[in-house]
């Protein structure tokens, strides 16, 4: 076992000061001491703003992955953990997706919506870095890497990939871009193929993460429920989007075990 460098404790402290942010930023946007997300930026963001919003119970995913970033915080503090490979590929990005994720909160309490664009895209890339990291790495070695880091960051990678299709769309409508009703649909259909065209890039490369595709396929089958029971109501994307949904997790059934990607 390696010994820990004073990077590493640098390494430790600034994760866990990002954990402590994203608390704050969480508790904004939760509107325990700010406005629930659903009605900053005039209402932009909600649920029945665009036709690529997800329903309401799609954020409860957030409980799961607010859940293991604190399970990350704590995992790598463990002295068996704190110079190991894994911590040191992954909590520098760790701590950035946790600042970023209660930037974007702020930001949207502000209404300042194409910041928030900008800062999901950022987002979206540093998890990607962070899990192609953790593929190049290799398959787990011990079940709390398998379910605390990779399950996590899985997870949240999956769902941020679509919501940022939805940020960027509630962004254009709220500056009123606001197609007639078959041109949007169009739209709304092509944004779903580049949804799954990202997760068939993921897959490939970072092998069959099935938190990744389970967290992208829960957040598309939202969008399906959203459209088919909700307003804006359209058949035509709440069926493009179980499509998604479904070929996502194809995708991942196709795709080769983590570790036998090569890094």
């Amino acid at each position: 076992m390696s010994t820990a460098t004073t990077t590493d404790r640098a390494r430790q402290v600034v994760v866990t000061l990002a954990e402590v942010f994203c608390i704050v930023g969480t508790l904004v946007g939760t509107g325990v001491i700010g406005t629930r997300v659903a009605e900053s930026s005039g209402g932009a963001l909600a649920a029945d703003a665009t036709l690529l919003a997800p329903l309401g119970p799609a954020f409860s995913i957030w409980s799961v992955v607010y859940a293991g970033l604190a399970a990350y915080t704590i995992w790598q503090w463990l002295p068996s953990v704190a110079a190991s490979p894994r911590a040191r590929a992954t909590g520098w990005l760790a701590a950035a997706s946790m600042a970023l994720n209660a930037a974007w909160l702020l930001v949207t309490q502000q209404g300042w919506l194409w910041t928030s664009v900008a800062v999901i895209v950022a987002l979206v890339l540093v998890l990607g870095v962070l899990v192609q990291r953790l593929t190049d790495l290799g398959a787990p070695a011990t079940l709390a890497d398998r379910v605390v880091v990779d399950g996590t960051f899985g997870l949240y990678l999956g769902w941020v990939a679509v919501a940022v299709c939805a940020n960027v769309t509630a962004t254009l409508v709220e500056q009123g871009v606001t197609p007639s009703s078959p041109v949007a649909d169009a739209i709304a259909v092509a944004v779903l193929v580049v949804v799954v065209g990202v997760a068939a890039v993921v897959l490939a490369r970072t092998g069959r993460r099935w938190t990744f595709a389970a967290a992208a396929a829960w957040g598309l089958s939202w969008i399906a429920v959203g459209r088919l029971t909700d307003s804006p109501e359209s058949v035509v994307v709440g069926a493009a989007a179980v499509v998604a949904a479904l070929a996502v997790l194809a995708l991942a059934a196709r795709a080769r075990p983590v570790g036998a990607v090569s890094a």
